[in-house]
């Protein structure tokens, strides 16, 4: 059995959350996903819904298999309970494929990382967009 692993912010899920998280599910047979805790999250601004709410909402999707929040200290500490085969990145994140998997094998790991595709069907697929069209929609200046 193939356990892959998805892992992400998902402020405000949309369907480029929706297609990162179906094309993960079809690298494997289980799909972990692992929602970051806000002080971990170093590269954007914090997210607006909080953890728990977070890691319930992407619970709730039919293709993943069980959500947690991740560590608050260590992203590498709930890779060793979860003990995945593949690592699915979505088209959009941060890390650096080649560099994710040397640091992975550095650290004991042996886990494929894989790149899924962008999402082409959707005009704003990002928490960010998202949250500048609310702003832009009702800011009082208009």
């Amino acid at each position: 059995m193939t356990r892959v692993l998805a892992t992400g912010t998902f402020d405000i899920l949309h369907p480029g959350h929706v297609h990162y998280l179906t094309e993960a599910k079809k690298l494997g047979d289980e799909l972990f996903v692992i929602v970051a805790w806000e002080s971990m999250i170093k590269h954007k601004p914090r997210p607006i819904i909080p953890t728990k709410q977070r890691v319930m909402m992407v619970n709730e999707l039919k293709v993943v298999d069980r959500a947690i929040a991740g560590s608050k200290h260590d992203i590498f500490e709930p890779l060793r309970k979860i003990n995945p085969d593949i690592i699915a990145l979505g088209h959009d994140q941060h890390f650096d494929q080649q560099e994710l998997e040397k640091t992975l094998k550095e650290k004991g790991f042996d886990i494929k990382v894989v790149r899924v595709s962008k999402f082409r069907e959707c005009d704003i697929c990002s928490s960010g967009k998202i949250i500048k069209e609310i702003i832009d929609r009702y800011s009082t200046d208009k």
